[in-house]
C-alpha cells in the first residue's frame, strides 16, 4: 500500500504544481490583457475559477494524506492510547462515508446529468461535465487516503506516532 501511495502521490503533488502554475499564467495573462492591451482575455478568468475549484479539491485531499488539514483538535489531542486510535479511525471512517455518498455518488450524478444536458461553458465552451469530475476524483481520492490512514493508525497502535509524510496531528 506504501508504493501506491507513494505513487498516487507524486502524481497528486505535480498535478497541482502544474494547475497552480497555469493558474499563475492566467491570471497573468488577464491583468495583461485588461490593463495594458486594454482589451480584457475572453477566456482567462472562466479557466482561472476552473483551475481554481480542481486545486481546492485535489489540494484539501493532498492536506488530507500530509495530515496538515485545519481541524479542530481541541478534544482529540488529549486523547491518548487506544483511546486517540479509535478517533482516529472513527474521524476516517466519517470522511470516507462522506466522500463515498456526496463525493462520488453525487459527483456521479452531477457529471452524468450535466454532461447528458450539454451544459458548456460559456466563454471557453468545455462541457461542465468535464470541469465536474473532480468531485468524484477527490472522492476516490479521500476515500483511498482515509483508509490508508486508517490502516496506519491500527498498525502504528497510536496515532501520535506519526508518519513519514507529515507531523502527527489528531482532530480533523
Amino acid at each position: 500500500m506504501k508504493g501506491l501511495t507513494a505513487v498516487i502521490t507524486r502524481i497528486l503533488e505535480i498535478l497541482l504544481i502544474v494547475m497552480m502554475s497555469a493558474m499563475v499564467l492566467d491570471v497573468l495573462w488577464q491583468v495583461f490583457t485588461r490593463f495594458v492591451l486594454k482589451d480584457p482575455s475572453s477566456f482567462s478568468e472562466e479557466l482561472a475559477g476552473f483551475l481554481l475549484i480542481w486545486i481546492g479539491l485535489l489540494g484539501a485531499v493532498y492536506a488530507l494524506h500530509k495530515r496538515s488539514h485545519l481541524g479542530i483538535d481541541i478534544l482529540t489531542r488529549r486523547l491518548s492510547g487506544r483511546r486517540r486510535v479509535i478517533s482516529e479511525v472513527m474521524i476516517y471512517t466519517v470522511v470516507i462515508l462522506f466522500a463515498f455518498f456526496v463525493m462520488v455518488i453525487g459527483g456521479v450524478r452531477l457529471v452524468s446529468l450535466t454532461l447528458r444536458l450539454r451544459q458548456i461553458s460559456p466563454a471557453m465552451s468545455i462541457p461542465m461535465g468535464y470541469i465536474y469530475t473532480v468531485l468524484p476524483l477527490s472522492g476516490i481520492l479521500f476515500i483511498y487516503y482515509s483508509a490508508a490512514g486508517i490502516v496506519r493508525t491500527l498498525t502504528a497502535g497510536s496515532a501520535v506516532s506519526g508518519d513519514e509524510d507529515g507531523p502527527a496531528q489528531a482532530g480533523f
